[in-house]
């Protein structure tokens, strides 16, 4: 009856525990989401690396992928591997300056294979994951603090999602994505800057410039 009565209260303490944590790490993310949504408008520089172990590939092995991109609420523009992605908050315009090339679909980028796309940046955690409070870790001289991340579809092709949260500014300073394949996607902010002075055409897309330059619009 004793071994019962223990049995029990480690499981009823080890409920307790993990609810508070991943109460935590809601509240955690809350409070970036609620800071960082109060701009106007933010701009992010960010460098990406991948890493896959099993497939021999390690952090560093390759020059990290530099990328740039402007945020006010669901819109922005992104410049990431030499292409231009606009997003007006109804359609996305996807800028191929190598090939002079212009798509366009309605609405944002699909969601299927689970990457968090940026106008989802400061909300993708709200349905879909398990949260649990990470490592607090000192980089470079600041702390941050990482909450993980788990998708509740079995299916999905990430099994994992860290975010790397500074612990003074409450600014996302990292994410991290792991695959089912293994390979692992980190994103780091390298720059941050709020409530910058934009055009009210900055998030537009301007059909007649392009027209001008020959590109081709599908």
């Amino acid at each position: 009856m004793k071994k019962i009565i223990v049995l029990l209260l480690t499981v009823c303490f080890t409920h307790i525990a993990f609810s508070q944590n991943e109460a935590a790490a809601k509240t955690l993310l809350d409070d970036v989401s609620n800071k960082m949504s109060a701009y106007n408008n933010m701009y992010l520089s960010f460098s990406q690396t991948l890493s896959n172990e099993e497939a021999g590939i390690k952090e560093g092995d390759e020059p990290p992928i530099r990328g740039e991109i402007n945020l006010q609420g669901e819109k922005y523009n992104l410049n990431y591997l030499g292409n231009n992605f606009i997003y007006d908050g109804k359609k996305l315009y996807v800028i191929n300056n190598e090939e002079k090339e212009i798509s366009i679909t309605n609405g944002d980028m699909g969601e299927d294979d689970g990457f968090i796309y940026p106008s989802k940046l400061l909300t993708f955690y709200k349905e879909g994951y398990n949260l649990e409070m990470g490592n607090l870790k000192n980089i470079n001289g600041r702390k941050i603090q990482f909450v993980t991340l788990n998708p509740m579809d079995s299916e999905s092709d990430i099994v994992k999602v860290e975010l790397g949260i500074d612990a003074k500014t409450k600014h996302i300073y990292k994410l991290i994505q792991t695959g089912a394949n293994g390979a692992k996607t980190s994103f780091t902010i390298t720059d941050f800057k709020s409530n910058q002075s934009l055009s009210e055409h900055f998030f537009k897309f301007d059909k007649q410039k392009y027209l001008d330059k020959k590109y081709i619009i599908d």
